[in-house]
């Protein structure tokens, strides 16, 4: 059986100005990076703004196993089955962080036949954005710091400095440090995020236009003065230099698929800290040039979808035709709480046998994501990623589960396997899902209480009973409605692996209180994030990374990337 990157390596791509000229990009809106990736220019969306807009379709999942559900195979699967049965689709996915390659969970192209190519561009530098997001934050970084050393005019308090630097590599020993021990600053606690957690990250994937993005960026808050107002990056005239750096990292990057469907990849916020979505404006340009746009959330719709509704369309004035939830009957076991998986060590043979009570119980974390999905009006279609060892039995007590609960249609799909040709009932689902009458609304308004928003996340999305404030959010709540931030959307940063704040409680958990640690403030992406427990922003490698397996041959040629 062929890896991955065999599959990638042996696709027959075309050239990327072809791709763009299938899609009505003229070459002179093209960028280009090599044979298969460009850079897509802003003015083409000024050209086609009278143009009507597609179906927009988010691709989200039940709650993340270590099994993994395939949701980016499924967005990508999808793009191709929809191109199968003759639409015109676009693919709108984010660009993943260099952490996540070399650490636990290797790429985030897709699998099998259903992938971006050329998977390694996709997977390691691209055409250098998260580069460009890092040094745009870290020379911010430095210019507070600098700022304090030399004099100090904005009076801006040293202990009370809450923005840190950020590297694209997870590094747990970055968590907490000490800086200006050299005697050239006064010495301070701060710490290193993991990049794709910046707030200049949130910014570029949220921002409309090139001017949009300069006043975001001026409005990103780096610490409060000795009497406790806000210093931004305007304060500190960097904010320009900012926008410099990321003059090329704010156009969209045009890819394709192994069945040489388009794809926009651009930004690659995590969902669990951040908003979780590719940019706004892929989407924009995507919607104005294709029938059918397939974009994808991070993590489950607990996170990354609901990010998408609250925050991203906030942000776009665009309102999703349709939902799509994936699942595996083996996730959906896990859940049950009746396995576990063990690094290194083979599956649980009760897996891959069937189990329909495994099955009903584990289908509890499904039913919330759907029930998660219908606060918003839309349509809802799960997507079963299909495994030989799956019986009829279980498939069909999954369907009659789902639709019980409120999906629209359920469907199988293997796509893993097939490629398009084995996402066909699937595109055809979303098809008549986009047809339907939607009704999309927000969760809540925007001018409610920051602990009303708060809590009507954690106990309607995370099914919660309740919430709980240390001492730390207390103070900030407060401070944020004084200073005139009490009207932002909620990006609330919690774990990925439950509906809960605790990721040990699997399924559907219920009667648990949700702690809020802390509020912290993006003005400038334009939200606020309450930390959950024990939430992390700077992950950390595993025993064994997934590093330790990619190298190159005497020929040039990448292995053990995945």
């Amino acid at each position: 059986m062929k890896s991955d990157l065999e599959i990638a390596q042996a696709a027959k791509l075309k050239s990327i100005v072809k791709i763009a000229a299938e899609l009505g990009i003229k070459e002179n809106e093209l960028e280009l990076y090599g044979n298969y990736k460009a850079k897509i220019s802003l003015d083409l969306l000024k050209r086609l703004q009278k143009k009507p807009n597609g179906k927009y379709i988010d691709v989200t999942a039940i709650t993340p196993t270590p099994l993994g559900e395939g949701k980016t195979t499924t967005t990508v699967g999808l793009g191709q089955a929809l191109a199968k049965i003759g639409k015109k689709a676009i693919i709108c996915i984010r660009q993943p962080s260099l952490g996540p390659v070399f650490g636990i969970k290797g790429g985030a192209a897709g699998g099998g036949y259903s992938q971006i190519v050329p998977m390694e561009d996709f997977n390691l530098h691209l055409t250098g954005d998260i580069h460009a997001i890092g040094l745009a934050h870290n020379l911010l970084a430095a210019f507070v710091d600098n700022h304090i050393f030399h004099g100090n005019k904005l009076n801006i308090n040293p202990q009370a400095v809450t923005f840190r630097r950020v590297v694209d590599v997870s590094d747990r020993a970055l968590r907490s440090i000490v800086i200006g021990l050299n005697k050239e600053g006064a010495p301070r606690e701060t710490g290193y995020d993991i990049t794709v957690a910046s707030e200049v990250m949130a910014i570029l994937a949220l921002t409309t236009s090139l001017k949009d993005l300069r006043e975001r960026l001026g409005k990103i808050v780096v610490a409060t003065t000795y009497d406790g107002k806000p210093v931004t990056a305007e304060d500190l005239k960097v904010a320009g230099a900012m926008t410099v750096l990321l003059k090329d990292a704010i156009k969209p990057n045009l890819m394709q698929t192994l069945e040489n469907t388009p794809a926009f990849v651009h930004c690659g916020p995590f969902a669990n800290i951040a908003h979780g979505n590719s940019s706004v404006l892929a989407d924009q340009i995507a919607l104005k040039l294709a029938d059918y746009v397939v974009t994808e959330s991070g993590f489950g719709a607990d996170l990354g979808a609901e990010k998408f509704m609250n925050i991203k369309c906030r942000v776009s004035g665009l309102k999703p035709d349709a939902a799509v939830i994936v699942a595996t009957i083996r996730a959906l076991k896990m859940h049950s709480g009746k396995f576990t998986v063990v690094a290194g060590k083979p599956l649980d043979p009760g897996l891959i046998q069937e189990d329909l009570d495994a099955v009903r119980n584990g289908c509890e974390n499904l039913q919330k994501q759907i029930e998660n999905m219908k606060y918003f009006g839309i349509p809802v279609v799960v997507a079963l990623n299909k495994f030989a060892t799956d019986t009829e039995a279980e498939i069909d007590l999954v369907q009659n589960l789902a639709l019980k609960s409120g999906a629209d249609e359920v469907c199988t799909s293997e796509i893993h396997a097939l490629g398009g040709k084995g996402g066909k009932e699937m595109a055809e689902a979303v098809v008549r899902a986009c047809e339907k009458k939607s009704d999309f609304k927000f969760l809540y308004p925007l001018d409610a209480p920051i602990k009303q928003k708060i809590e009507t996340i954690a106990t309607k999305i995370y099914g919660a009973k309740g919430v709980t404030y240390l001492p730390a959010a207390e103070k900030a709540i407060k401070m944020y409605e004084q200073l005139g931030y009490g009207n932002l959307p909620i990006c609330m940063a919690k774990t990925h692996e439950s509906l809960s704040h605790d990721k040990t409680l699997k399924g559907r958990p219920t009667g648990f209180t949700v702690p809020i640690r802390d509020v912290r403030l993006s003005a400038g992406a334009g939200f606020l994030y309450p930390l959950l427990g024990e939430m992390r922003t700077m992950p950390g490698l595993p025993s064994v990374p997934a590093g330790e397996k990619v190298d190159i041959d005497e020929n040039g040629k990448i292995v053990g990337l995945f």
